[in-house]
Formats: structure tokens, C-alpha cells, sequence
């Protein structure tokens, strides 16, 4: 970490699920996420977890069809595609969306994540928000049973099989796909626009008023400039450090890695790695949620936001 160079941040890209799981057994720092916890994930942590926004990304759809370097699709399309619905390339639905692109008559081959996953939930989510039936046969999830489709674990999983074959179609994070240069669909948005997943589409979903708790959903966002399956990540920590064997200082440094990633320089960083930065307000609120934490009653963070 470059703000405090004596200290070294170990992650393991296992999936949220895995991450979660760890958190509840105390064998990590911080968990993180693409997805809040829910109901009973809340209530099997047995003792209050923050969550802490660090950026934003967006969830995309990913395709490799030769000689098709622009795509649009909607909600309802891609709904029917994972239902089975829409099999085929040159499908009227998708031909009446992309009249001017030579589909090809070719079967559309879809890929999911097979590992417990936010982006799973929030691809779900916004499925659920567009589609009906999407919602009464399939709902929302972190892992879901898929009717059609091949399976692969985490983001890597499904960019390699989507790459390898020809006329597959996958979601992943936004900021995996514009690394890779993959190529991405538009997707309509809820003011009928189609519009491509970018910093500035991702940050304009969040032009909404935020929960103290930053646990915010922004997904199918009515700004019209938005991207619409747009999302905060989340680092998952406990509000009280002081559990099993963790020291003071053990919370204390996690807390200085929390106040890095919302400083302006650690920030600076999520931009240049394809996140889009956190609001104004958004870096406020979370501020004030770092500052919540403690060790067993003792305050972690001075009122100017700097570890003790």
C-alpha cells in the first residue's frame, strides 16, 4: 500500500461468497462484495458488519461474434436468452435492435458463474427489475439454477470461455472487461437509452440521495445518462475489531487501509483501474461509518479521520 508502505494487503479473488464465509469465521480482515449482505447472511455473523464502499463498477454483458463490434440489447433480451428463449443470433428480437449488424445465424451460447457471487445477484437483480418472468421463474441470487448455458467460476472463468468460443455471451465486472478490451453491448437504460459502460455512465446511476448505511442499490437507475446495471463494491468488516485473536494494532491498520481507499489517492487509483471513483457524498457517509468503528469500545479513528 503506498500511503503506509510497511504494511502488506493479502486478497484472494475466491468470490464473495468465499469471502463472506470467511469473515464469519474470523479467518480474514474483510471480506468483499458486490452485493450486500442479506437477511440471514446478516444475522449469521453473529455481531454487526459495515459495509464500505470503495468504487463503483457495472456488471456487462461480454460477446465474441465475428465481425460484430457493436451490439444493443435490453433487459428482456437477455432474460430470454439465459431462459432459453432466444437461441439463435438472428433472432427477430435481436435483428429488430440491430438492424444494421449482420447477425449471424449462429446459437447464442450463454455463460454464468458456477461460484457464489455479487455479480450474480446484481445481474439477477436487474433481470428481476425488467423481466416478469424473470422474476417468477428464475428471481435473484448469488447463485441461481440456471436452464441453459455453460458454467464457469469467477469473472476469469467466464471471460476465458467467452473468448473461446464463438457466439458465446457472458456478464462480468465492468472493470475486468475494459482491462481485457473485450467486447461489451449497450444495454437500454430505464430512460430508453442505450448506452455503454463507462466511468462516467457507471458514476451518473449513483445521482441519487444515499442511505447512511451506503448499503445502496443503484442498479436500473433513472438518470438518463446512467449505465443500468451499475453497482457499489463493498469491503465487509466488522464494526467491533475485538474478536478471537486480533490486536489493537491488527485494527488499526485495517482501518488506515479503509481511509487509503476513500482518500483521494486511493481514489485515484480505482480510476486508473476502470473503477469509477466515489461520489462526494458517497465518500462523506462512508467516512462517518469508518469512524464507527472500535475494539471493544475503544474509537479507532480520530474525528478528522486519521487512525490513532
Amino acid at each position: 500500500m503506498s500511503a503506509n508502505p510497511g504494511t502488506t494487503v493479502n486478497y484472494g479473488a475466491i468470490g464473495s461468497g468465499g469471502g463472506i464465509r470467511s469473515l464469519r469465521d474470523h479467518s480474514v480482515d474483510f471480506g468483499a462484495s458486490d452485493a450486500f449482505l442479506n437477511e440471514s447472511e446478516t444475522e449469521s455473523m453473529r455481531s454487526e458488519v459495515l459495509h464500505i464502499p470503495t468504487c463503483m463498477g457495472g456488471v456487462v454483458m461480454v460477446y465474441i461474434l465475428e465481425g460484430v463490434d457493436s451490439l444493443r440489447l435490453t433487459g428482456q433480451i437477455i432474460s430470454d436468452i439465459y431462459l432459453g428463449k432466444i437461441r439463435k443470433w438472428n433472432d427477430p428480437g435481436l435483428k429488430a435492435l440491430n438492424p444494421t449488424v449482420a447477425l449471424p445465424d449462429l446459437e447464442i451460447t450463454p455463460v454464468y458463474r458456477s461460484d457464489g457471487s455479487g455479480t450474480t445477484y446484481n445481474f439477477s437483480e436487474y433481470l428481476s427489475r425488467v423481466s416478469p418472468e424473470w422474476t417468477r421463474v428464475m428471481g435473484k441470487g448469488k447463485s441461481l439454477k440456471w436452464p441453459a448455458g455453460i458454467a464457469a467460476k469467477g469473472n476469469p472463468g467466464v471471460a476465458g470461455i467467452v473468448q473461446q468460443t464463438e457466439g458465446a455471451i457472458g456478464y462480468i465486472g465492468s472493470e475486468y472487461a475494459l482491462s481485457l478490451r473485450l467486447p461489451t453491448a449497450k444495454l437500454k437504460n430505464k430512460a430508453g437509452n442505450f448506452v455503454d459502460a463507462t466511468l462516467k455512465t457507471i458514476s451518473a446511476a449513483a445521482n441519487i440521495e444515499l442511505p447512511n448505511d451506503m448499503r445502496a442499490t443503484i442498479i436500473d437507475s433513472e438518470d438518463p445518462d446512467a449505465y443500468p446495471v451499475s453497482i457499489f463494491t463493498w469491503i465487509l468488516v466488522y464494526k467491533d475489531q475485538q474478536y478471537k485473536n486480533r490486536s489493537m494494532e491488527d485494527a488499526q491498520e485495517l482501518v488506515r487501509l479503509l481511509e487509503y481507499i476513500i482518500s483521494p489517492l486511493g481514489q485515484a487509483v480505482a480510476a486508473k483501474i476502470n473503477y469509477a471513483p466515489l461520489s462526494e457524498q458517497a465518500v462523506g457517509k462512508t467516512r462517518r461509518l469508518i469512524e464507527s468503528m472500535h475494539y471493544g469500545g475503544t474509537v479507532l479513528v480520530s474525528t478528522t479521520g486519521s487512525a490513532q
